[in-house]
């Protein structure tokens, strides 16, 4: 029986890359994404008998439970949720507004909430899980990213938390990303590769910076229920950086 995901933030980046990666391994996938641009491109790379695109605001309650329910009732259940959906406002602390503040920590924290609250049900009956996109931001960090980083650091407690009042029927758990190239993997309005230097590369321990498939393969891995003593966890997919010291 082909298994039901839900992918938020799912036309764009990782997003996008785990997309088409699920649908390679014969999933149904439903996408979440607030950007319609993204998802009309979207749209002609995938098949709409497997993946259902919807235009939904992950931070509105009422529009991320309708999306929910009805995307469970296409695909006649739900085995996952992946929270992916993210924005970063980064600017020094004194010119951030509050609403920018809000704009961020509504998108990257509260969403994930209120999807993995009205997921839950449907993942209970169906022995599944949820995977939560944290990033390493939550441990260290660059100036001016108080928001991203502050979201990022909800969305980790929420994981080991959520996982303890979802035991035993859902397993919850998280992946921090180090930097992934995703310059590439955006609409057409937005992409354009960078140009990595050797730099770049070498820096990190694993001799390379990362790619969005490195996610889409630990979303794979914690998906399958092969792996089902997994649970409560954070997996740093960082090539190594986080525990590389540095001198300057």
């Amino acid at each position: 029986m082909k298994h039901h995901i839900i992918i938020t933030g799912g036309a764009q980046g990782i997003g996008k890359i785990t997309t088409l990666e699920l649908l390679k391994r014969d999933y149904y996938v439903t996408v979440f994404d607030k950007d319609i641009e993204a998802l009309d491109e979207l749209k002609n790379e995938v098949d709409s008998r497997d993946c259902s695109l919807r235009h939904v605001d992950v931070a509105n309650e009422q529009e991320a439970k309708c999306a929910i329910d009805e995307s469970v009732k296409q695909f006649d259940g739900l085995y996952g949720l992946v929270n992916n959906a993210a924005i970063s406002i980064n600017k020094p602390i004194a010119e951030l507004t509050l609403d920018e503040w809000l704009q961020v920590i509504n998108c990257n924290l509260t969403g994930t909430f209120i999807c993995s609250k009205h997921a839950l049900p449907y993942l209970k009956r169906s022995k599944g899980c949820i995977i939560n996109m944290a990033s390493t931001r939550a441990f260290q960090s660059e100036p001016n990213t108080e928001a991203y980083s502050a979201s990022k650091g909800g969305v980790f407690a929420l994981t080991h938390s959520l996982a303890m009042s979802a035991a035993p029927n859902v397993r919850v758990n998280c992946i921090s990303p180090g930097w992934i190239d995703v310059s590439g993997v955006k609409k057409a309005s937005l992409a354009q590769q960078d140009s990595l230097s050797q730099t770049d590369h070498e820096q990190h321990p694993a001799g390379r910076v990362g790619k969005a498939e490195d996610i889409a393969r630990t979303i794979l891995f914690l998906l399958d229920k092969k792996n089902d003593f997994i649970t409560a966890q954070n997996f740093v997919i960082d090539g190594g950086m986080t525990r590389k010291m540095i001198y300057t």
